[in-house]
């Protein structure tokens, strides 16, 4: 959907399409992990679209430049001069990311009163010729759900299964409306039990684990074989879109803080190759691996 009390003018771009990032969730957070300050309440992630994030991108030139803040006058050219103004005016409280793919993420905190503020659409863009030479997304037209929805289908199948039948049509209880507005609404439920909640998480082969973090699978006797191979107990009911506690990471955990959110591909509509993203609060880092 679309990310609630921000201004148009304060929507990040991405530097290497000229284009605006896609929001993808904006969370509530616990009061537990309002770590940058009580007044700070939730957070708003945007990405790059899932067409944008398939072996890398391709940067703009100048409108590169401008946006990540290495021109400091106005550009000559008038059509340029909205990339320096989102600079300029962009929120006071955004955060940039880069993952290795030098893909770009953005997070903005926001106060209560933001998060009860209206949803807002993204700023009109002109078409200079750098921005041409990149495929405009397709959300921007009708929307991140219906997108991520219509890139989800099967389309190798010969017989296609009724759409009722798909995993992401029982997940979101419907096939989303092509429009910018359409959204589903988040809800947060205390996990029954997580014996990891508040630490940092670790791998347990890494060596160090100051918190005691606990891993959610075992090996049975300590026989590292397959057949051998179990869950923990505690690990049944754990969500796989969820703020701290234990993760569940495609690959090895990143060392980040206890402050994280962890997420699916369907949690906003990315393209992680399968796999899914760690974005840690507090020092502002993302963390995805393919599946």
């Amino acid at each position: 959907g679309l990310p609630p009390g921000i201004a148009p003018d304060q929507w990040p771009l991405d530097p290497n399409t000229g284009y605006t990032l896609m929001h993808g969730f904006t969370v509530l957070l616990p009061d537990e992990y309002r770590c940058h300050g009580t007044e700070i309440v939730a957070l708003s992630f945007f990405a790059g679209p899932a067409e944008h994030n398939d072996g890398g991108t391709a940067t703009t030139g100048k409108i590169f430049e401008i946006l990540k803040g290495t021109v400091v006058a106005p550009p000559p050219d008038p059509d340029l001069l909205p990339y320096w103004k989102s600079v300029r005016d962009s929120h006071p409280r955004l955060h940039r990311m880069t993952d290795v793919l030098d893909c770009e993420y953005a997070v903005i905190l926001l106060t209560q009163a933001e998060f009860d503020g209206p949803l807002c659409r993204p700023p009109p863009l002109g078409q200079t010729p750098e921005i041409s030479s990149s495929e405009q997304p397709r959300w921007l037209e009708v929307g991140s759900g219906h997108t991520f929805f219509d890139g989800s289908m099967p389309s190798y199948m010969i017989d296609p299964i009724p759409v009722e039948e798909l995993g992401l049509y029982k997940l979101l209880g419907c096939v989303p409306e092509p429009w910018l507005e359409w959204n589903r609404a988040i809800r947060c439920v205390p996990r029954a039990e997580d014996p990891n909640a508040g630490k940092r998480p670790a791998w347990e082969f890494a060596g160090e684990n100051p918190d005691g973090y606990q891993s959610d699978y075992y090996y049975e006797g300590g026989v590292f074989t397959a057949g051998n191979f179990r869950w923990q107990p505690w690990r049944a009911g754990h969500g796989a879109n969820h703020i701290g506690g234990t993760m569940r990471p495609c690959q090895q955990p990143p060392p980040f803080s206890p402050f994280y959110v962890e997420f699916e591909e369907h949690f906003g509509g990315y393209n992680f190759g399968g796999g899914n993203a760690q974005l840690d609060i507090l020092n502002m880092k993302l963390d995805w691996a393919c599946g």
